[in-house]
């Protein structure tokens, strides 16, 4: 009889070393990366640091590679949960362009008193009887990143009747 350490050993296979294109190309298979989430992602993979901005450079000219996908993705995932200034900050922590972020800024801005209450509602439900309770709902909305302001309505409960739905 065999034994199975043996054949284990045998029939085990090294993969061979995936190029850093590869590395790449599997990478944006699985979701939207920026140039420099790439780039960061592709550092410990290669000794000639020079390659990879002409690798990414292609990838763009390919469009492989784009700010205006990576930021709908953001938004679309982020902005249930988030308010803008914490989108915002991610997006320039993943080395979106100050352009890009402008362009986006309104559009949550304009969503920004919705999304609020959306989080606020979906935690809370009812509006806060005391000055603890409420400024207990202040710190988790600004943890999500809204904006004082917006807080603030939310919090008092403008727009939304005491059973929790909208008025």
């Amino acid at each position: 009889m065999a034994d199975p350490s043996s054949q284990k050993s045998r029939t085990r296979k090294s993969k061979p070393a995936r190029s850093l294109r590869a590395r790449a190309l599997a990478a944006l298979a699985r979701r939207e990366y920026s140039r420099r989430e790439l780039e960061v992602k592709l550092k410990p993979f290669t000794e000639n640091f020079a390659e990879i901005p002409l690798l990414l450079d292609d990838f763009e000219r390919r469009g492989w590679i784009s700010e205006a996908r990576v930021v709908a993705q953001i938004l679309a995932t982020r902005r249930r949960r988030f308010g803008a200034r914490r989108i915002t900050h991610e997006l320039r922590d993943k080395g979106i362009s100050d352009a890009a972020i402008e362009g986006t800024r309104e559009h949550l801005n304009e969503s920004e008193t919705e999304a609020a209450r959306a989080i606020w509602l979906r935690k809370f439900k009812t509006v806060a009887t005391d000055a603890r309770e409420r400024a207990r709902q202040m710190r988790f909305l600004q943890g999500r990143g809204f904006n004082l302001d917006v807080i603030r309505k939310v919090v008092s409960g403008h727009g939304v009747n005491s059973a929790g739905g909208d008025e």
